[in-house]
């Protein structure tokens, strides 16, 4: 609807039309009082135009919009304070049609649909019963909406301040909560200094413990292996050579002394190897391997401790090619596993199975161990592989062991990059199958024998112990007993290699070494260290002349061979660059 606006009288009608349609059409009473205030001025401001008509329509939408148009022809127009007055009370735009130009206000409604239909039809009622007012009657309705918007706001200002007081209230609760948690905090971080303090006392306690425990397994290496390897192998030497002066018994007793002392060295060894393995210091050296002579040699060790109804059956496959591995770490893999076997069988077989398979990740060396005894019940079957656990029951009885066994033989397997996994069932026997990858690491052909070997031992045992496996890698041997006569003898037999005992009374092998380093006609001279101690606890710094530093126990052809063939690394005087330890390594 559009209603004339030519006089001043006609300016308050304006103003009372537009708050009522606003107020029928549901505009809240702030925006009727600022939509009436700004037709009101805007009204006035253009009484000087010509033809100035207002239209009232609402568009549709989401939201719909109230749109108030004015239009008028001639005149200066609206002023700039005026618009700017309107600007802050409601949406203003300002356009130019082809015969007027016209001013749009828009105020946002709430309703729609349906029912703003309704409230249409009633506003255009509104519009067409207003009639004209006088400036009192406007000065009047303006006081009243003044009136009510000081009411309204003075209800604001009294809910702004109930408001703020109970926003007080709650900041006065959140702060008592954030000091009360503050100094729970406080209490829980102390707790966790105190605690991580503990941990670190601990840990500290953890080390030295460690520490003492390889200090300890460093005295019983060199302490008690010696001997025992002095023990095993002279044991081998009066069997192997004296045969013909033993009678039946005699060799029966050394039999069964050097089967007994292969027991403990094999029991010590394995303890040893075990703490190693646990502080990351056992490494596998690895060598070409003949399965045929390792299995050959199995079956013979083992073979006696079948018991009465048990048959032991290890299979005799051709030789692997380019099978590379540990063999000393395979030896004993297979041997705890055939141990264990043999031990829990009554009576059937114990059968070690070999064959070459594809796996994930190439070729892969397939070693089977099964026998047909008492089994492991299934909830047990993964606490066998924690050290020093035993299955619990009547079958244990009168058999010994340390539960090492398969503990140890997983260790081992793990470093030789491979798997052991066991099934087993109870009354009906258990598999183990040991995963090694085909070839392995790649290893060099050992070299030719050397023309002349001197080594360097106190211990006379040992010295005939190791006799024949020199024989194996030399033409003539030269024994020394005391270190001290060990540079003499090196001097003028001039040998192709050198095997240095570490420890000795007179003069150990840390000196020994120093001598032929600082000497220029000796330092070229290739030396490999033995010890009965762990390597892991030696002064390696002062080791460095050294081709190789090997254990007395597991000591192979191959492994001394391989070290005399090493590049020299210290071949001139006060030159102690660091050479290749037990695996090969540097000794630094």
């Amino acid at each position: 609807m559009t209603i004339s606006v030519a006089t001043e009288q006609d300016t308050f009608a304006l103003r009372r039309c537009g708050r009522s349609v606003a107020g029928v059409l549901g505009v809240e009473n702030q925006d009727q009082v600022r939509l009436a205030t700004a037709l009101s001025e805007l009204g006035r401001d253009l009484l000087t135009a010509t033809a100035l008509t207002v239209e009232f329509a609402v568009t549709g939408g989401v939201p719909a919009v109230l749109q108030v148009t004015m239009r008028w022809q001639g005149g200066p127009g609206p002023s700039p304070d005026a618009l700017g007055a309107v600007a802050r009370l409601v949406q203003v735009r300002r356009g130019e049609g082809p015969a007027a130009e016209y001013l749009v206000v828009e105020q946002t409604l709430l309703t729609s649909g349906e029912s703003l239909a309704g409230l249409m039809e009633g506003a255009r009622e509104v519009l067409s019963a207003h009639g004209g007012s006088s400036a009192s009657e406007d000065a009047r309705a303006q006081t009243r909406d003044l009136i009510a918007a000081l009411g309204e706001s003075r209800a604001q200002r009294e809910e702004l301040q109930r408001l703020n007081e109970e926003l007080g209230e709650t900041n006065r609760g959140v702060m008592a909560l954030y000091s009360e948690l503050s100094q729970e905090l406080e209490e829980t971080n102390r707790g966790v200094v105190a605690l991580y303090a503990e941990l670190d006392e601990k840990s500290r306690q953890l080390r030295e413990a460690s520490e003492a425990k390889t200090r300890f397994w460093a005295n019983v290496s060199h302490e008690l292996r010696t001997p025992v390897n002095s023990v095993v192998g002279l044991a081998g030497l009066l069997l192997a050579s004296g045969a013909d002066r033993l009678d039946e018994d005699q060799r029966q007793q050394i039999g069964l002394i050097a089967a007994s002392g292969s027991t403990l060295l094999t029991l010590v060894d394995e303890l040893l190897d075990v703490a190693k393995a646990e502080s990351g210091r056992l490494e596998p050296v690895w060598a070409r391997v003949d399965l045929r002579a390792l299995l050959a040699e199995l079956r013979g060790t083992l073979g006696v401790r079948a018991g009465e109804g048990v048959t032991l059956s290890i299979a005799d496959p051709t030789t692997v090619p380019g099978f590379v591995s540990d063999e000393v770490m395979l030896t004993r893999i297979l041997r705890n596993l055939l141990s264990n076997a043999l031990k829990f069988t009554e009576r059937g077989t114990v059968t070690l199975d070999v064959a070459l398979r594809e796996g994930l990740d190439g070729e892969e060396l397939v070693l089977t161990v099964a026998d047909t005894g008492v089994g492991i019940p299934p909830e047990q079957q993964e606490r066998v592989f924690e050290e020093f656990y035993q299955v619990r029951g009547a079958h244990q009885r009168g058999r010994s062991g340390t539960g090492l066994g398969l503990p140890y033989a997983r260790r081992l397997t793990g470093l030789l990059g491979g798997t052991l996994t066991l099934t087993s069932s109870p009354g009906e026997g258990t598999r183990v199958v040991v995963r090694l990858p085909v070839p392995g690491p790649p290893v060099e052909d050992p070299p030719q024998r050397v023309a002349v070997l001197v080594t360097v031992d106190d211990d006379e045992a040992y010295r005939a112990t190791v006799r024949p496996l020199l024989g194996e890698l030399a033409e003539r041997i030269i024994e020394v007993s005391e270190g001290g006569r060990a540079a003499e003898t090196i001097r003028r037999e001039r040998p192709d290699a050198v095997l240095l005992d570490l420890h000795m009374p007179d003069l150990d092998g840390y000196h020994v070494l120093a001598q032929l380093a600082a000497d220029a006609e000796l330092c070229a001279v290739p030396v490999v260290v033995i010890t009965s101690a762990s390597t892991a606890g030696l002064e390696h710094d002062r080791l460095v002349h050294a081709r190789a530093v090997l254990e007395k126990a597991t000591l192979r052809s191959h492994q001394l061979a391989a070290a005399f063939a090493a590049p020299a690394r210290g071949n001139h005087p006060g030159d102690h660059p660091g050479g290749p330890a037990a695996d090969g390594r540097s000794v630094r």
